[in-house]
């Protein structure tokens, strides 16, 4: 089904007040859910609302906690997330390093102690807006085998890279592992299979079924031995960074909270050759578009346009729903 955005957002914003997030933080966080299953990430809009407001119910989320600075270290702030709500938290150190970003150039916010933050290119996008290229990672609790062993002991750490390009811009916002876990869910739901190799099953054979993958927690990493190192520098860097935890000592806690976060932003707007950067960039998005696609009649596109396209129409059309999860909000 398909839902108005505003109506999206005005029953996430009711079930978010509800449950103690009220006024401006209630706006805001409906809609950096609202915006996710807008653009397409449907696993971390809709998909993910419910098990937000669990990890309120079971006292995960203090959703009377925010953000908060605690020191600095040259450029790098730190800050502490409370546990409040993730991705309100992720919101407000966006908005710092871009703040910083204007002041010099550069700047870096590093959280701890927080909880997950929903959908990150939300974050890298906020960066853009702001005429900034935006770099930001999350460690997670583990949920993936190092490269050659078959217990979870990294995380799928995600990484989003966000570049400014009129009104298009690039945005690579990936997970380290082939698929997220809510994307895993969400074939499973639809009954169907993985497009490629996602992970491994009960009897050690690589697998394309969701289920399977989510029986055994063995999901691949991303370009095999080479996500499996990535998975493990981004959170090694995040909690040193930041103070925080690291995945290995989250997977010792009851649930997934106290995680490591790292927020940086370049402001292009300080960059004398502006201009000339700006070309570089559009010569090579425009290489992309005309490169020769595998199939005839295809498209060959480049990060961010497929998210610019459904968002426009899912703005026109309205929002692409699960009924089941549609009918749960309604029901809380």
């Amino acid at each position: 089904m398909r839902i108005k955005y505003e109506e999206m957002v005005g029953q996430f914003v009711r079930v978010l007040e509800k449950y103690g997030i009220h006024g401006e933080d209630a706006l805001v966080s409906a809609k950096l859910f609202a915006d996710a299953s807008a653009d397409g990430v449907h696993t971390h809009g809709l998909q993910r609302f419910p098990k937000f407001i669990a990890s309120i119910k079971n006292g995960s989320v203090d959703v009377e906690k925010r953000a908060v600075p605690v020191e600095r270290i040259g450029l790098i702030e730190r800050w502490d997330g409370q546990k409040g709500p993730g991705n309100l938290n992720a919101r407000i150190c966006m908005e710092r390093a871009v703040a910083l970003a204007k002041e010099n150039g550069f700047g870096i916010v590093a959280l701890r102690n927080t909880n997950h933050w929903m959908r990150p290119g939300n974050y890298g996008l906020m960066a853009v807006q702001s005429d900034c290229i935006g770099i930001l990672w999350t460690n997670t609790t583990p949920n993936m085998p190092s490269w050659g062993g078959k217990n979870a002991v990294l995380g799928n750490n995600p990484l989003v890279v966000a570049i400014p390009y009129r009104d298009c811009p690039v945005v690579v916002d990936v997970a380290m592992s082939m698929f997220s876990y809510g994307k895993l869910e969400k074939y499973k739901r639809e009954g169907i299979q993985c497009p490629v190799d996602g992970g491994i099953d009960e009897d050690g054979n690589i697998t394309r079924d969701p289920a399977r993958i989510l029986k055994t927690h063995q999901v691949l990493p991303i370009g095999y031995w080479k996500g499996s190192g990535l998975s493990l520098v981004l959170d090694l860097i995040a909690a040193t960074v930041s103070g925080g935890l690291t995945t290995n000592e989250i997977g010792k806690l009851d649930t997934e909270t106290s995680l490591s976060q790292i927020f940086m932003a370049f402001d292009l707007a300080s960059i004398p050759d502006r201009g000339e950067v700006e070309k570089q960039i559009g010569d090579t998005l425009l290489g992309i578009e005309e490169s020769t696609p595998v199939k005839e009649g295809m498209k060959v596109h480049y990060p961010g346009q497929g998210m610019k396209r459904t968002r426009e129409e899912s703005m026109k059309l309205g929002v692409f729903a699960d009924d089941g999860l549609w009918q749960q909000v309604l029901e809380m």
